[in-house]
């Protein structure tokens, strides 16, 4: 197996660099130089505030969402438990709708354009610093070098390069990106989901194809046919206690339970994210937001199905030991990079694209929105707060510089690459989500939840999380068994799997927060309350019509694959 590009290969991947570089470079120059706007403006870099189309705003939400995480980890997995894993992706699209519904309206309403400031003004300064600075900790040394470790990883794997210079080489394309400010981010992005797309796509019918040739037919309908019977367990949205990945996924819970944390804290209440629609009026935010829910339905095409293609084969044996490992060293997260490898001279060039696309636009994202944490809500309030405007763009920029300088020094030293892959990082990310989400929900919609409230979620749904994790060591949960709440782990003990243990976290902070507030106001304790009315929850027609469709053709996959 081949783990190098090609001459045609490196042409491709050439032409990917420059169209991406260029475009981004003309949009700098006409934002700078030619529509009228201040190059000092802080608003129009961090948040490209009015500028970006609906189609911007959800190419961007796509891109810095999708990364080596996906194309990896979420491959990995689909080798090792199926499309089940594509709950993630798929319920990311009800969920996206929701946050255009409910969540959106509310920071536009209310002038918001960063998760901190959110904070300050719905509760205090003390929650809001304290948020701040941990969502940069966890952002720098989580997953900055997350994102631009198993990307190096990846790279170095097909193209044969030395990973050092994979590090390097990303981390200084993604700080070109970013360096232009959230507008130039917003549409480069829109290229990159264009190369993201077409190469996954390329990949998938690679896969596919590889799948039919190998029973002795072709086409990609024949290879999907021979994949869903070759690997008629892999194609099951649901799992059952017995499947051995029941503990990633727990049967219902992907529909009522944890799976809603996860997604709904990560669209809704997450800067990397939301950050890409703060600066758009609401019809035009919802948009982007729905036609980001539309591309979701499309990513376990890309991102699933070859893992799943890469197990047929390797039962098959057309894959060995030396591609995956064997027995207690069988790797499921080489999937995607071993059909990588397989793939002729200058597909292998736009696959190559595709991922490189993938993991820059998120460490731009990723960046930027560690530079407007950092300038708005720590700088310009405790250092400088009387900074101007292109002092405050400056900031930024050094920041972007120092954040990805940081995640170069520190990702070698975390050992990332033998911590597991999809699953591992949304398990770890579940030990905050719950807390948070519940500060969230409760401080939009529950005008008497308090500061103290508040910093309960933040601290003690960590401090939870971390008890029920090792509860299992202490005390015998087999009694959940029977309700399917928990499952045993390798040294067969009981546990509780993680996404229910999200749920049980979630529902906990909510009645302490309840009764924390409630004692509180009591006592004359005073808040405050959002401006929330419900005129601003009512989406245009097109929208509805839009939410309509993505809900029947989740209805229809999950009742199908169920």
């Amino acid at each position: 197996m081949q783990h190098q590009l090609s001459t045609f290969d490196y042409v491709v991947f050439f032409i990917y660099f420059l169209i991406v570089a260029g475009y981004g470079i003309w949009i700098y120059r006409r934002k700078t130089g030619h529509d009228g706007t201040a190059e000092g403006d802080s608003k129009d870099y961090f948040l490209a505030e009015g500028s970006l189309t609906w189609w911007a705003i959800g190419s961007s939400l796509i891109a810095s969402n999708i990364s080596a995480e996906q194309f990896v980890g979420m491959s990995g997995s689909g080798f090792k438990m199926g499309l089940a894993i594509a709950t993630y992706e798929w319920m990311a699209a009800l969920t996206l709708i929701i946050v255009a519904i409910f969540f959106i309206p509310v920071y536009l309403k209310n002038k918001i354009f960063t998760m901190p400031q959110f904070l300050h003004q719905r509760y205090n300064g003390t929650v809001a610093m304290i948020m701040a600075i941990f969502w940069l900790m966890l952002y720098v040394v989580v997953n900055l070098t997350s994102i631009l470790y198993l990307g190096a990883i990846a790279v170095s794997s097909i193209s044969g390069l030395n990973l050092d210079f994979c590090l390097y080489a990303l981390a200084a394309f993604a700080i070109i990106i970013t360096l232009g400010g959230m507008k130039v981010i917003g549409f480069t992005d829109v290229i990159q989901v264009f190369f993201l797309i077409l190469g996954g796509l390329a990949t998938t019918y690679l896969a596919l194809n590889l799948v039919a040739d190998h029973f002795g037919e072709s086409g990609v309908v024949s290879g999907f046919r021979l994949m869903s019977e070759q690997a008629n367990d892999h194609f099951h949205m649901i799992l059952h206690e017995e499947n051995p990945s029941y503990s990633a996924l727990p049967g219902l819970t992907v529909l009522l339970g944890g799976m809603w944390i996860v997604n709904l804290n990560y669209w809704g209440c997450n800067q990397y994210i939301t950050q890409r629609a703060l600066g758009a009026d609401l019809p035009t935010a919802r948009s982007g937001l729905l036609f980001a829910a539309f591309l979701k339905l499309l990513m376990p095409v890309i991102v699933v199905l070859p893992g799943i293609a890469a197990y047929v084969l390797y039962k098959q044996g057309v894959f060995g030991p030396a591609e995956f490992g064997a027995g207690a060293d069988l790797n499921p997260d080489r999937a995607y990079p071993v059909l990588l490898n397989i793939l002729p001279s200058g597909l292998k060039g736009l696959s190559f694209a595709a991922l490189t696309a993938a993991v820059v636009a998120s460490l731009a994202g990723k960046a930027n929105s560690i530079a407007t944490i950092f300038t708005l809500d720590i700088y310009k309030k405790v250092f400088n707060p009387e900074a101007s405007e292109k002092r405050l763009v400056n900031v930024g920029k050094i920041a972007v510089v120092v954040a990805m300088v940081l995640g170069v020094l520190i990702a070698p030293h975390l050992g990332i690459d033998k911590k597991g892959g999809f699953e591992f990082i949304q398990e770890y990310t579940g030990f905050v989500s719950p807390g948070i989400f519940a500060m969230f929900i409760l401080g939009f919609f529950w005008k008497k939840t308090t500061s103290s409230a508040a910093l309960f979620a933040t601290i003690g749904g960590f401090v939870l999380s971390v008890i029920l994790k090792l509860l299992p060591g202490f005390a015998d949960l087999s009694f959940l068994a029977p309700m399917g709440f928990a499952v045993k782990n390798a040294e067969g003990l009981y546990e509780i799997p993680f996404l229910d243990r999200m749920g049980f976290v979630f529902l906990i902070c909510v009645a302490f927060m309840v009764v924390i507030s409630l004692v509180e106001t009591s006592r004359g304790v005073k808040t405050n309350g959002l401006e929330v009315d419900a005129s601003m929850f009512r989406p245009q027609r097109s929208f509805i019509i839009g939410a309509l469709v993505i809900v029947t053709l989740l209805t229809g996959l999950y009742t199908f694959y169920w």
